[in-house]
């Protein structure tokens, strides 16, 4: 039985990884933060007592800022692949506490694996790597496109990039980078801007609050299902060689046009609801991302299920249901009928 271990499991990106890798027979052990209340709910589901016969997902107290926790856990354990996943993830965040973003994000990734290189092991090495990596750089971006980073995630993401890439060419390890681009889900953080749209809809349903106050609508992004990326994450390991790869669906829209999509579904004029507030602006923007991925799609034998229209659908649903209204109900049938399977649910 192949074992895994995944940091950020608690995250929108760990929760259904786990659920893809348990389902493909895997051991998986997560790291989470000691925290006063728990902060496991995107995986409640699928958790079971450690010490029930036939257990297969083990959460480990610790924290990527910590590199002898960090050290002590990968020792322990041995596991066959690491998805490294945890990070300060939030780009306008970043701007607030760079140094902290800079800490985690960064430097996490070098103590896992410097870690590695000092174990000898031959454990499979994933980089969650970031499409705002590219910033300024004029779409569409692939795997050959300059960098010019817009934020200090993005900067942070860089570091950790070639930090993958120098450890790779310099102690031969299976370490790669996938450069996903955005992808969202029911699961997403409040905060983000997807989510934030579509609960915000949902709360003005359900006559919870008046209005939504966003930033800059005209910034553009290729986003995908993030159920679906999570496949992709295990591709690229299961390679008979490491390397790195821009994946994404090749279609771009901006934060107008989600927000338009999300407010006509539900049968509501956005401009009535919405309103700009400029501490939502980022001090430096990345205007325009699209995924070229065409190298992935080849060799990943990878093509996205869910377009745009859907993803507007489907996290409408989940989050009508989830202020205790009765969704519209397409976003749940495009799930039903692409996805059969239960770890693509909207829970």
């Amino acid at each position: 039985m192949k074992s895994a271990l995944i940091t950020g499991i608690t995250g929108q990106d760990g929760s259904y990884l786990a659920e893809f890798l348990l389902s493909k027979g895997y051991k998986v052990h997560g790291i989470i933060r000691r925290a006063s209340t728990f902060n496991t709910k995107r995986i409640d589901h699928v958790y079971v007592d450690p010490h029930t016969p036939n257990a297969k997902l083990f959460l480990h107290y610790g924290d990527i800022s910590d590199g002898e926790q960090i050290s002590n856990i990968i020792y322990n354990i041995k596991p066959d692949e690491i998805y490294h996943l945890g990070a300060q993830s939030h780009v306008r965040v970043s701007f607030d506490i760079p140094e902290y973003t800079s800490n985690v994000t960064a430097l996490g990734t070098t103590r896992i694996l410097e870690t590695l290189r000092r174990s000898g092991n031959s454990i499979k090495f994933y980089q969650a790597s970031s499409s705002e990596m590219f910033g300024s750089s004029p779409p569409p971006q692939n795997e050959n496109t300059a960098f010019k980073p817009r934020s200090p995630y993005a900067c942070s993401k860089l570091y950790s990039y070639f930090m993958t890439k120098n450890y790779r060419d310099g102690y031969n390890l299976f370490a790669c980078n996938g450069i996903l681009f955005n992808h969202e889900s029911p699961r997403r953080g409040e905060t983000f801007v997807t989510h934030k749209v579509t609960r915000g809809v949902s709360s003005i349903l359900a006559k919870k609050q008046d209005l939504l106050y966003l930033g800059n609508l005209n910034a553009r992004r290729d986003w995908g299902f993030a159920p679906e990326y999570v496949t992709l994450m295990w591709k690229i390991l299961q390679q008979k060689k490491p390397n790195d790869y821009v994946m994404g669906t090749g279609e771009t829209h901006s934060v107008k046009d989600f927000v338009e999509k999300t407010f006509s579904y539900v049968g509501l004029d956005w401009e009535k609801y919405v309103k700009i507030d400029p501490r939502y602006y980022r001090p430096t923007e990345t205007d325009d991302l699209i995924a070229d991925c065409k190298k992935g799609k080849k060799e990943l034998g990878w093509s996205p299920k869910i377009r745009f229209d859907d993803l507007v659908k489907i996290m409408v649903d989940a989050d009508m249901r989830t202020f205790g209204l009765e969704p519209i109900g397409e976003g749940d049938e495009i799930i039903k009928k692409k996805f059969p399977e239960r770890y693509w649910g909207t829970d």
